[in-house]
């Protein structure tokens, strides 16, 4: 049988000690596809910090392993040039050096680009905590350039039909090579009969992105590459000003706008402003700008008159835009727990953004003295028209991203001439089917919400307000049923836990919501539980441990009290006894981490409890109690900084070390 799938790898001295790399080589040595079945090719840069001798190592003992010795470019083009030019597979997939593939990876795109007769496969990519690409929205047989903003997946990492790359005469241009890798997809996409997207299966985790490390002009040069394939293989019209105006808005105004020309030195910032300049007004022209959000816009008419210092003034007085996000209610639909969000666009201040009201028009003004812009270029009123709310969940342990379903509507409201613009609706997570149709996988899913304005998109985590009662009652949902749970951060950010290894660990992830009442003499501390099940769960005793260095241990045994599913949570409840002095069985005055001891084993709970010498007892959330020490006292912090004071305060640690009870 042939070789179906070869992945090419172009390697740069990643060095020993590179986790990245060595993940992404076992990555690439653990597929399910049969190892006669695909072909591993690592296009080695004349690394000269071990990594030739380590691939050579492997490629000794595995047979689909093949390593290619260049000599030095910097670039990762050649590599990738050579390892295509060599490649015996139906299909290539191209990866970077600190990229990895899920394990079923080649065999799930392999089949997939079959069934569609795809000469591009773009297999789901996930890069951290980024939200995913609409493009990945669901499966597509036959997807379009810009319905489904295949332009948003500019990199290389898909499966491309090796026939079809030799046919078109497809290869990576000897330009700055972020630019290369673009004019090598966009070339593809543009004459690719099928491109299909495998949604519904995550392919490979990419690396965070580099700053690109070329001059002004290279990065111009490489735009110009970019735009030629355009012209070559595009008619003139709608499509292609589409085209020109996405390269416009990535490849020149970005790179003008944030951090990134801020930071620059004075030299390289006139450097690049220049060089963007003038390949703006070579072949960007100013009708292009209608495809732009109007900050972008402002942006390009600032560039083109060459005004480089009200450009850099226009990005500060920009930078500090966030969303704000007000969570609602949350609570359980039967199985499916339903969030009520109301999210807004303010400015660093924490003002909302608001628009001029111009008859039935909206529009922008920018936050910079002396800046006007004429009406036409200043119209936000479609873009305003199209905002939207997204939610979307996020996985803490392999970032896997999902949205999920949200109706509402945008709400405006008037006031002085001046038009707030804000978002209210319901997401509804379904745990048995919000990963595409399937069930969510089991663990920490972190809950986010974006925001697309008619100026700005921001994002954040969705987080309750002090105050409020949150929600953490669990529910067996899904199919087969599992254990799903609402959990709040110490910050109060909302996560959805699916499948809690054990009741015990159900009941951490919610500690957070502990409180304490004191009666009688005696410490009641009450503890949610978001499902006590019909057995009412096993024997359970709570521990406090005090936070010194010679830690006491107090243990009593808790009783659970079921709440009702869906509605509210159970209570764990645990009494202590109080008592000045120390002992074994009472607690003093002093800082105390908290453990769920069950079957003989402690779980720390996420809270810490400070008793003060009044009896009186805080709660004080915490993901890590462990770590809590007691805060020096008012006489403590005194006494540290007078004369003689810490000679003072070791002679009163030894007189209570010497006639004060030890520690139990």
């Amino acid at each position: 049988m042939g070789v179906k799938v070869s992945v090419v790898v172009p390697v740069s001295e990643p060095g020993p000690d590179d986790d990245a790399f060595d993940a992404c080589v076992r990555s690439l040595l653990e597929q399910t596809m049969p190892s006669d079945e695909y072909e591993v090719i690592f296009a080695d840069d004349h690394s000269d910090d071990g990594t030739r001798e380590r691939l050579d190592a492997v490629a000794a003992v595995r047979p689909n392993v093949r390593v290619l010795h260049l000599e030095h470019t910097g670039s990762p083009t050649r590599g990738r040039n050579v390892g295509l030019a060599v490649a015996r597979g139906e299909y290539v997939y191209l990866l970077g050096r600190r990229d990895r593939l899920e394990r079923v990876a080649l065999e799930a795109m392999y089949h997939a680009a079959v069934e569609t007769d795809a000469d591009v496969l773009i297999g789901r990519l996930v890069r951290g905590d980024d939200p995913p690409s609409r493009a990945f929205s669901r499966n597509r047989e036959r997807a379009d350039l810009f319905r489904d903003r295949l332009l948003g997946l500019p990199t290389a990492h898909k499966l491309f039909r090796r026939a079809f790359l030799d046919t078109r005469d497809i290869r990576f241009p000897d330009i700055e090579p972020q630019m290369s890798e673009q004019a090598f997809v966009i070339k593809a996409y543009l004459t690719a009969k099928v491109v299909a997207v495998l949604a519904d299966q995550v392919c490979c985790h990419m690396a965070p992105p580099q700053p690109p490390q070329s001059t002004p002009a290279e990065w111009a040069t490489g735009l110009r590459a970019v735009l030629d394939v355009i012209d070559t293989h595009s008619d003139p019209g709608e499509q292609r000003e589409r085209l020109y105006a996405h390269w416009f808005r990535t490849g020149v105004l970005r790179p003008l706008g944030g951090r990134r020309l801020a930071n620059a030195t004075p030299g390289r910032r006139a450097a690049m402003f220049s060089a963007l300049r003038d390949l703006t007004l070579e072949r960007f022209p100013p009708e292009l700008d209608r495809h732009l959000p109007v900050h972008l816009r402002t942006r390009a008419m600032l560039l083109r008159s060459g005004q480089l210092g009200r450009l850099m003034a226009l990005n500060e007085a920009t930078t500090g835009t966030y969303l704000r996000a007000e969570l609602r209610d949350v609570r359980w639909d039967e199985s499916i727990l339903t969030l009520d969000l109301a999210v807004e666009i303010v400015n660093a201040a924490g003002d909302p953004m608001t628009y001029e009201s111009a008859g039935d028009r909206l529009l922008w003004t920018p936050p910079l003295a002396g800046l006007n812009l004429p009406p036409a270029l200043a119209d936000v009123t479609d873009a305003v028209a199209k905002a939207r709310m997204e939610v979307y969940i996020r996985h803490t342990g392999n970032g896997l991203i999902f949205f999920i379903p949200v109706t509402g509507e945008v709400c405006r409201a008037e006031e002085n001439g001046r038009v707030r613009v804000w978002a209210v609706g319901r997401a509804r997570l379904d745990v048995g089917s919000a990963a595409l149709g399937r069930p969510l996988r089991p663990g920490e899913w972190e809950v986010h919400v974006r925001m697309r304005g008619g100026t700005h998109q921001a994002r954040t985590r969705v987080a309750g307000h002090k105050g409020a009662q949150l929600s953490c009652v669990g529910v067996l949902a899904g199919h087969p049923r599992k254990l799903v749970i609402p959990c709040w951060s110490e910050q109060r950010e909302l996560s959805v836990y699916v499948e809690p290894k054990s009741f015990a660990d159900s009941i951490v992830l919610v500690s957070a919501g502990a409180t304490v009442t004191h009666r009688d003499g005696e410490l009641f501390i009450a503890l949610p539980v978001p499902y006590v099940p019909p057995s009412g769960g096993p024997a359970t005793e709570l521990l406090l441990r005090q936070a010194t260095t010679r830690a006491r241990t107090v243990t009593v045994p808790a009783l659970v009290e079921p709440g009702v599913p869906g509605r509210f949570p159970g209570q764990l409840v645990a009494k202590f006894p109080l008592a000045r002095i120390p002992s074994e069985t009472h607690l003093t005055p002093g800082l105390w981490t908290p453990h769920l001891k069950v079957d003989a084993r402690e779980h720390p709970l996420r809270f810490a409890m400070d008793l003060s010498r009044s009896r009186r007892a805080r709660i004080r959330p915490t993901q890590d109690p462990t770590s809590l020490t007691r805060p020096p006292s008012a006489l403590t912090r005194l006494l540290n900084h007078l004369p003689g004071g810490p000679q003072t305060l070791r002679a009163l640690q030894k007189l209570r070390t010497r006639y004060l009870p030890p520690p139990q």
